[in-house]
């Protein structure tokens, strides 16, 4: 799949995520945990981009082993942003983060948030998982 084609899904997928959490109530005006998810088969991959994503001022979680169903092992980490849930925004970063993705051979694997109420309250029920986490 081409990285056009790649970024017209993620935009498309932006959109309909924002549309959701703020649909569910969530406060349009706070500013957002965003957790961008990145994975590849190498971890020595993996690394080069999250030394590069540190750099470009991203928080970027220790890697995680993961092992799928098929027996394959794969490493994968997020690279954390704050600010306000808003379209271009999404759109821009993804765009960066998705040639990153390319130059360094690993997968973004889109974004999560969650739900923040009215007074500024961030709900994650389960640090690992979160049940009300928004992909």
């Amino acid at each position: 799949m081409s990285l056009a084609h790649l970024l017209q899904q993620q935009q498309q997928e932006n959109k309909e995520i924002v549309e959701a959490v703020l649909a569910d109530g969530s406060n349009p005006e706070a500013e957002y945990t965003i957790e961008h998810h990145f994975s590849a088969a190498k971890f020595d991959a993996l690394e080069k981009a999250a030394v590069e994503l540190f750099k470009l001022g991203f928080e970027v979680n220790d890697a995680e082993e993961l092992e799928l169903e098929d027996g394959k092992v794969i490493y994968c980490f997020d690279a954390i942003a704050y600010h306000k849930l808003e379209v271009p925004l999404l759109d821009k970063a993804c765009e960066e983060l998705l040639n990153l993705a390319v130059k360094f051979k690993v997968d973004y694997d889109g974004w999560g948030t969650y739900f923040i109420d009215e007074n500024g309250e961030e709900y994650r029920e389960d640090e690992e998982e979160p049940e009300n986490q928004f992909h």
